[in-house]
């Protein structure tokens, strides 16, 4: 079978972020200047960026000590209504920097207020040169619909973004993400529990995808890749929401994708959800977590070696590689998802 597009840049990914680290850790003082002036952080976004926005809010809350939340770009462009956002750090994420929806947002907070950071991989791009600082990511072109590389560099830029704040973590930590990544490309492939994995969500019509605090986002950007490039139906949801009623939809033809870095305080209780997942009869696969989630599942995808904070760098890339696999063996093409085009436009 030949190789997709998105399989190759999935393998572009070490290079990607090597490119990406050695670019923006210089701009570490920029950011910090520009933040010297704010106390909150707000995300803009749609879709994948979304995804990564939630990792930029846990980890600015939980290792930068400041508020984050995410922006509801309709107040700016539907509603059209000014908000206070003095003392706030508005920061943009778009692939392309193209979405006219994200730059008018970012354009809408620097009017109320903030200072702004875009992060793209769209050099010359609209956002990039209405930021004040733009963080530009170095994956080069992307042609799969689904986003890989860009994603993880968007990541990449947002733990640079947390430095930048006073994040009470170890810089070294980044210098070890592209060669982690590189070897859990390689041992993903590997894995028996691959296949066993694709062949199990082959004949099931959709997932329930879970995990908490910093790796939420990644169970989020997973359960949007397997409803884009797999067209079932997956849930993305923390596990404590899960848990608040949405369990009961998993059964023995919903199955759970569960995810969570090898070390953190949210790892406790994603072992006991997948315990008590197999209690009910249904089956829990892992991504993560070491030997403990890997236990009490019925089959496991090793995570990166990597601490909880920088994490997700590395954690959603068995989950591109179990995708991929699953959309051919579907029988569908995961470069070119139906009704999706590579720059969405949204209102």
């Amino acid at each position: 079978m030949s190789t997709s597009r998105m399989r190759a840049e999935i393998g572009e990914q070490p290079g990607a972020l090597r490119r990406t680290l050695e670019g923006l850790l210089p701009r570490v003082g920029d950011i910090a200047d520009l933040a010297r002036e704010t106390r909150q952080v707000l995300f803009i976004a749609r879709g994948s960026s979304d995804n990564a926005a939630v990792y930029g809010r846990y980890l600015v809350e939980s290792h930068a000590g400041r508020l984050a939340t995410l922006a509801a770009p309709s107040i700016a462009t539907t509603y059209r209504r000014k908000v206070d956002l003095d003392g706030v750090l508005a920061v943009a994420i778009s692939q392309s920097g193209k979405t006219e929806e994200i730059v008018q947002t970012m354009e809408w907070a620097a009017s109320c207020g903030a200072r702004t950071v875009a992060v793209t991989n769209g050099h010359g791009s609209p956002l990039a040169e209405a930021a004040e600082v733009a963080l530009l990511t170095e994956a080069g072109d992307e042609l799969a619909v689904p986003a890989t590389k860009t994603y993880t560099t968007q990541l990449a830029a947002l733990a640079v973004l947390g430095l930048g704040l006073g994040a009470d973590v170890d810089r070294a930590d980044l210098d070890r993400v592209p060669d982690e990544v590189e070897r859990l490309i390689a041992a993903t492939e590997a894995s028996p529990a691959l296949p066993e994995i694709v062949g199990e969500l082959a004949r099931v019509p959709g997932a329930v995808v879970s995990g908490r605090g910093i790796a939420f986002g990644t169970a989020l950007e997973l359960a949007l890749k397997i409803k884009e490039a797999c067209y079932l139906h997956a849930m993305g949801l923390s596990y404590a929401d899960l848990l608040h009623g949405p369990i009961a939809v998993v059964d023995a033809q919903t199955p759970a994708l569960l995810v969570a870095a090898d070390d953190g305080p949210t790892l406790p209780g994603t072992i006991a959800l997948a315990e008590r997942v197999r209690s009910a009869g249904a089956k829990a696969f892992t991504v993560g977590g070491g030997a403990g989630l890997a236990g009490a599942g019925n089959a496991a995808l090793a995570g990166p070696d990597l601490p909880e904070w920088v994490a997700p760098l590395g954690l959603i890339v068995p989950g591109q590689i179990l995708v991929e696999n699953l959309a051919r063996e579907l029988g569908l093409d995961p470069d070119v998802p139906r009704g999706l085009n590579k720059v969405t436009q949204t209102d």
